[in-house]
């Protein structure tokens, strides 16, 4: 599935531990990830963010009042993907640790996953559903040497 064509933003917002999380996402790691799960071009902006503004796009967006992992917002999916994927760095490290994950590691899952939805994949419409896009997530993580997430 990797791909050269990708028009890539890496953002940090300002948060505690900021600079652990900048440490964790080197841009060419975060490509590469992202290049792993396209079946076309894309230019995709991936922003890092604190609690607070994790928060609020995700009660503003989907009308859930708590930070989650990541949110992705697909404006495009042909001929060329076109979204932003918004992951929450305090939620990312307490899931990492508690799952007893690496930091990098659970946020080239998570950039997986939100670039997966950017291209219309969708786990919440049911089980079948649910079911392939884990096993299309497991098989592009073990092609980036990524150990099973679900595991």
């Amino acid at each position: 599935m990797a791909l050269d064509s990708l028009s890539l933003s890496l953002q940090f917002g300002s948060f505690p531990e900021s600079a652990l999380h900048r440490a964790a996402l080197p841009r060419h790691s975060v490509a590469r990830w992202i290049r792993h799960a396209l079946q076309s071009d894309a230019e995709i902006t991936v922003r890092i963010v604190g609690s607070e503004e994790g928060q609020a796009l995700n009660r503003d967006y989907r009308g859930k009042d708590y930070a989650t992992n990541v949110l992705t917002f697909d404006y495009t999916q042909a001929p060329l993907v076109t979204a932003d994927l918004v992951l929450c760095a305090p939620v990312v490290a307490r899931e990492a640790q508690d799952n007893g994950k690496s930091l990098q590691a659970h946020y080239a899952h998570l950039l997986v996953h939100g670039t997966l939805h950017a291209q219309g994949w969708d786990h919440e419409t049911g089980e079948q559903d649910a079911q392939d896009m884990e096993a299309c997530e497991i098989d592009i993580l073990a092609g980036l040497g990524i150990a099973n997430p679900y595991a």
